[in-house]
């Protein structure tokens, strides 16, 4: 059962905040399928159960229609987006180019105190691993991806990054659910975490591009999977 979102703190910061905090909740209720690809968004059904106004849930479907999860229809609201494999899988190509590229620029500029954050990361996603908590070790996941991708320091990567990123997000889920892929996705993240350590960019580079594409190799075979048993 989802629980009210609460917060407390001025006025102001709240207005800010709290959007922030309900576009999170939707990412994993959508990454979840708890609302389902294109399924509409029950604006009443949404402010109830998450205890909120309209205006912050406004503001966090603008949010997620900027990454390409919503979509907003003039008089008609809300509903999320529907995407194919076909197109998943040529957003992960994309982004597995763009993740080496943030990796290998990521590798000369992190600082000692950024690798020390990263290294906690690290080891709070392998608590989750080890004690086989899907959900948490995947939010731990796509926060290192984004970590590194916040620290490459150019800003239209970022931006390119950030539309195109959030339509694969339940793809790259669903390959967590794969044991296989799950166990093959810790050891590249700890390689990753060294190749950053030696500020080596080519390897961080290329560990995290052939990671990605791996990815994009275990959505088609969950996709085959599907596909046998219809």
């Amino acid at each position: 059962m989802n629980k009210p979102i609460r917060f407390s703190g001025p006025a102001s910061m709240k207005r800010r905040l709290l959007h922030e905090e309900v576009a999170e909740h939707l990412r994993r209720m959508i990454t979840e399928e708890t609302l389902p690809e294109g399924s509409r968004v029950d604006e009443i059904e949404l402010c109830s159960l998450l205890d909120i106004s309209r205006t912050p849930l406004r503001e966090a479907l603008k949010v997620l229609q900027s990454e390409g999860l919503i979509i907003i229809e003039p008089h008609r609201g809300s509903r999320v987006a529907t995407v194919t494999t076909a197109e998943l899988i040529e957003l992960v190509e994309v982004l597995s180019g763009l993740e080496r590229q943030a990796a290998e620029m990521t590798a000369t500029r992190i600082s000692e105190e950024d690798l020390a954050l990263l290294e906690q990361l690290q080891l709070e996603m392998e608590v989750h691993y080890n004690a086989g908590r899907p959900q948490e070790y995947f939010d731990l996941n796509q926060r290192i991806h984004q970590w590194v991708i916040d620290l490459c320091g150019n800003r239209e990567l970022q931006q390119l990054h950030g539309r195109l990123s959030g339509k694969t997000r339940r793809g790259r889920y669903l390959t967590t659910l794969s044991h296989a892929h799950w166990d093959q996705s810790v050891l590249e993240h700890r390689a990753l975490l060294e190749a950053l350590r030696a500020r080596d960019s080519l390897l961080a580079g290329r560990i995290l591009f052939e990671h990605v594409c791996k990815t994009g190799d275990a959505i088609k075979e969950i996709q085959k999977i599907e596909n046998s048993n219809r």
